[in-house]
């Protein structure tokens, strides 16, 4: 692999002189350090977020820094960690004071105290985010690799400055850290420190369920997040934060009759949802989408492995799941719901002959979430058989096409009655009553069964036919 350690284009970006400048000017050494060089030297240029170490008050500096830059937002200072931010031009900078770091075993807020450089690059995470370059004028541009970290850059390698036991120990979020990174730069975790995270595993306890969904989260947001997910579950740290897809794990076999392991399967389905859609939601659906099947699982003879309602059991699952991560319990989560309530919906519609009526409910009931789903359900065949995925594909492109059909002739997405409930009202003269509701659905059911078609005079006419049956008689005003 080709590194570019040559910075000199990249130094004569204004930012670097104003900061140079600035540093020098109130007595402050400073330098670029971790992913932001990293990156550079991978070539993935990109000047979203830069972190600034000083020898001296970050907070100073970036508040000078501020003064230099046009336009620039005010400095947000975080006063406890001695950290200050400075956005810009799209720009995130970050200032921090070099540092050293104690710990105590049961937190990760280290005690801090000042410290030089060299300090710094021992506290951070992995050799290739201990990089640092001099902003200095002595020194301007100079590349300082204290841990030999472009040999593991070359080699794809995540190593922790120090003993990564007392790394991970230290600070248990370096170890979604360390799985994050090998699944965004396709690298491997050296062995010592893939053992130390499997013998720490418990200690991610500590953290805070935000810190741990956000990692989660730029996971999922990867292009294939089965690594990063087999990574979770192979050092048992899956086991503390997921514990609902460790359940799917393993087969069991009775007289003969067998079930997929629905975690790989759960892993394969979204690593095939992930080229198809960008949205994080969904992807969270996909990786949920079969919770349910552990507790549903039964071995019935003859019929062999069932899951039943295992879609209906998902679906509470995810609300359980949402609030004890701390994740959002709003619109997000209802979709997560939603996209898990219905997985098997196209699928057996798919299998099935399909009929206008099928169609029908499954565009009513997935609403404005119709192409989500069948993009989740289409992700969701993972048989290995050639014939039997091309068969399944196909019934999904005639499904597909069918959909296509009855939405331009019943315009049943986002669905709403054709008749309203104030029409019922005024034309029989009655208040609101359970009997509106009786009409309405009657109303409903008939257009999905393809009785009536989704306009308002056959809805009325089977209005005052149902009203009828009801004992219901028109108000005089509407005779």
């Amino acid at each position: 692999m080709k590194l570019h350690t040559d910075f000199s284009t990249t130094l004569q970006d204004p930012l670097f002189t104003i900061l140079k400048e600035t540093a020098e000017a109130i007595g402050i050494e400073a330098y670029i350090i971790g992913g932001f060089v990293r990156d550079q030297l991978l070539g993935r240029v990109q000047k979203k977020d830069i972190d600034i170490v000083a020898l001296g008050s970050g907070i100073d500096l970036a508040k000078a820094v501020q003064k230099k830059l046009p336009q620039a937002k005010p400095v947000q200072v975080f006063k406890t960690y001695g950290t200050a931010m400075i956005h810009w031009n799209g720009i995130d900078i970050e200032f921090v004071g070099a540092r050293k770091e104690s710990y105590l075993p049961e937190s990760r807020n280290p005690e801090v105290s000042p410290g030089s450089l060299s300090d710094d690059q021992n506290r951070r995470d992995f050799t290739v985010n201990a990089f640092a370059i001099s902003l200095n004028k002595a020194d301007f541009g100079a590349f300082i690799d204290p841990f030999d970290g472009l040999k593991d850059l070359q080699n794809k390698t995540l190593r922790t400055p120090l003993d990564p036991a007392i790394t991970y120990s230290d600070d248990p979020l370096r170890m979604l850290r360390a799985i994050r990174f090998a699944n965004q730069l396709n690298f491997e975790i050296e062995q010592q420190s893939l053992e130390a995270i499997t013998q720490n595993a418990s200690r991610i306890e500590i953290i805070s369920k935000e810190r741990i969904v956000d990692e989660l989260n730029k996971i999922l947001a990867t292009a294939k997040p089965s690594i990063g997910f087999t990574l979770l579950e192979k050092t048992g740290l899956l086991h503390y934060i997921l514990p609902e897809l460790i359940a799917l794990k393993g087969v069991e076999e009775i007289e003969g009759q067998r079930h997929k392991d629905n975690f790989y399967h759960t892993l394969e389905v979204v690593d095939n949802l992930c080229p198809h859609s960008e949205d994080l939601w969904l992807r969270w659906a996909a990786l949920l989408h079969d919770v349910g099947k552990a507790p549903t699982k039964k071995f019935k003879p003859p019929v062999g492995w069932t899951f039943h309602g295992h879609e209906f059991v998902g679906a509470k699952m995810v609300y359980k799941i949402f609030k004890r991560l701390n994740m959002p319990l709003n619109e997000k989560m209802k979709f997560v719901q939603k996209m898990v309530l219905m997985s098997s919906r196209p699928i057996v519609i798919a299998e099935d002959q399909v009929t206008d009526s099928a169609v029908r409910r499954l565009v009513f009931d997935a609403g404005s979430t119709l192409d989500d789903l069948l993009t989740l359900c289409e992700a969701d065949i993972t048989t290995k058989n050639p014939k039997r995925f091309e068969r399944y594909h196909n019934n999904f492109k005639l499904v597909r096409e069918k959909i296509i059909a009855v939405e331009e002739k019943d315009q049943l997405r986002n669905f709403q009655p054709p008749v309203s409930g104030e029409a019922i009202m005024s034309y029989f003269g009655i208040p609101p009553c359970r009997e509106i509701g009786m009409i309405k659905e009657t109303i409903k059911e008939a257009i999905l069964e393809g009785q009536i078609p989704n306009e308002f005079e056959a809805a009325f006419e089977r209005m005052k036919e149902e009203g009828k049956k009801l004992g219901l008689t028109p108000h005089e005003k509407s005779v």
